[in-house]
């Protein structure tokens, strides 16, 4: 999928993840929109996995450490075929597989997350099983910025750079706030970058809401290396709707019926420029 369809695709995505939680009166809205653009990337250009084979020996593997931000993998996942996407009316009811977080029944989940600071210690498992099996996948761990307060974390961190697991990559969600305000007001871990260079990785920051960039950064992350891969993603809390875009309120917010109308018109607008833009390349070639 080239860049302009993974825009579309993570617009169309956002309309979703929207939906879903409107209608379940429930759900992670701020950070899931934040961490669209990251999984799209991932799920739909970069990553080795397959739908029809949810156990394919040599997948890679993803963790959502900030497992509660889980409204936009599970759509992506349905989007994908993992199951139906009918399924998702079914999130946060009683007795759905499609709760606030990741669900190992579910097809294309690895492992039960959501205690903040566990998904990274779980990844270093994986990726070291991976070379030591000589299976060769890749693991992708994601951390928001208010989890990296947690111990484990470095923990983790450590484990990573001792075993020289290259084909490990953490991504930081920097979106700036967590449930209880911003994150340097709350709890500061500036300088990131510093800190996991200095814990033996290699750091590279870059616009975690830019399909280009998240592309290119992921394409040409060297798996052989004998350093694991940290990348600071900063984005934008609420990202596409404007009226959600860094507002703390936002991280665990319902929209109303009216509100979720003006965000689906926004996202559309979104894709259709997209569009106009895919239609114009393809004159102009």
């Amino acid at each position: 999928m080239d860049i302009i369809n993974l825009k579309i695709k993570a617009a169309q995505i956002r309309i979703d993840l929207m939906q879903m939680i409107t209608r379940a009166q429930a759900g992670h809205t701020g950070g899931s929109l934040s961490n669209t653009d990251i999984l799209t990337a991932l799920y739909y250009k970069i990553m080795k996995h397959s739908p029809e084979n949810s156990k394919l020996e040599n997948r890679d593997r993803f963790i959502a450490s900030k497992g509660h931000s889980v409204e936009s993998l599970w759509c992506i996942l349905a989007d994908l075929g993992y199951f139906p996407k009918e399924e998702l009316e079914t999130f946060s009811q009683f007795g759905s597989r499609l709760i606030g977080h990741p669900n190992n029944k579910v097809p294309g989940i690895e492992m039960n997350t959501g205690a903040l600071g566990h998904g990274l210690s779980i990844s270093v498992g994986m990726a070291l099983a991976s070379r030591r099996e000589q299976i060769g996948y890749k693991v992708y761990c994601l951390m928001g910025d208010g989890e990296q307060a947690e111990g484990s974390i470095w923990e983790a961190a450590m484990a990573g750079a001792h075993y020289k697991l290259g084909n490990l990559v953490g991504i930081v969600d920097m979106n700036g706030l967590q449930i209880s305000g911003s994150t340097s007001d709350v709890l500061s871990s500036d300088p990131l970058n510093e800190k996991w260079a200095a814990f033996g990785w290699n750091v590279i920051e870059i616009d975690g809401n830019c399909m280009e960039q998240l592309v290119a950064t992921f394409e040409a992350i060297d798996s052989t290396s004998d350093k694991p891969t940290l990348i600071l993603a900063k984005t934008v809390k609420g990202k596409g709707v404007s009226f959600a875009e860094n507002q703390v309120g936002w991280h665990h917010k319902v929209p109303t019926e009216e509100q979720l109308q003006s965000a689906v018109a926004e996202l559309q607008q979104q894709i259709d420029s997209y569009r106009k833009e895919l239609v114009a390349n393809e004159y102009n070639s």
